[in-house]
């Protein structure tokens, strides 16, 4: 199917909005609406199967904006109602040394384009499936774009199709990633050499302002 590109950005403005985004900004709806608005002229169309995991275009929010800690557990998954939650295996102030390992196109808002879920990976060394992904020029997801996707696609994350983000890294083994856990998602990490058969590697075309 494809986007509708004008309907599709304002589900997701609203839907971040429902979510209670423009509190955790310091904003109120107008405000929050206005420093997103600025991104519609970048949307585009393109092949919209979230079920397939193949979304055109994301509304991602920076942690500039709004913290990791509390945009996690603003998500759920699709027809669920636990909240999502970052696992205790990142220790106190962790999250914080994940950073981009790429320039990212605005302090606080842009959009990410062409983004794959990536489950062609399952099974792959993490290392080896983030070499080919840098090989075919596209980038890798950052964990608030992994946060944005199943924020405004939850039927991305399934069973046994779940995703790591390797565009977040501290410097050391860990590879961020969420899959399923207690019927929630989960934010957690796993070794840049160990395989898992559940866990592909997201990646996306670019990003835009």
């Amino acid at each position: 199917m494809t986007s509708d590109v004008s309907a599709e950005f304002d589900r997701q403005v609203a839907n971040l909005v429902d979510r209670g985004y423009p509190a955790l900004a310091g904003l109120d709806e107008d405000g929050f609406r206005a420093l997103v608005e600025p991104l519609r002229a970048a949307a585009r169309a393109g092949d919209l199967d979230p079920e397939a995991g193949a979304v055109p275009f994301l509304l991602v929010v920076t942690r500039k904006v709004a913290s990791i800690e509390e945009t996690m557990p603003r998500t759920t998954l699709y027809r669920g109602k636990l909240p999502g939650f970052v696992d205790h295996s990142f220790e106190p102030g962790s999250l914080d040394r994940f950073v981009s390992t790429v320039d990212l196109p605005a302090p606080a808002a842009y959009l990410l384009l062409d983004v794959e879920r990536g489950e062609e990976f399952r099974g792959a060394v993490p290392n080896d499936a983030m070499e080919v992904i840098a090989g075919r020029g596209r980038t890798l997801l950052t964990i608030e774009e992994g946060i944005a996707l199943i924020t405004h696609f939850p039927e991305v994350l399934v069973k046994n199709k779940c995703f790591s983000l390797g565009g977040s890294r501290c410097g050391d083994r860990r590879v961020p990633a969420i899959w399923i856990s207690k019927r929630a998602p989960k934010l957690g990490w796993c070794w840049q050499g160990n395989p898992h058969t559940w866990l592909g590697m997201a990646s996306a075309g670019s990003r835009a302002v």
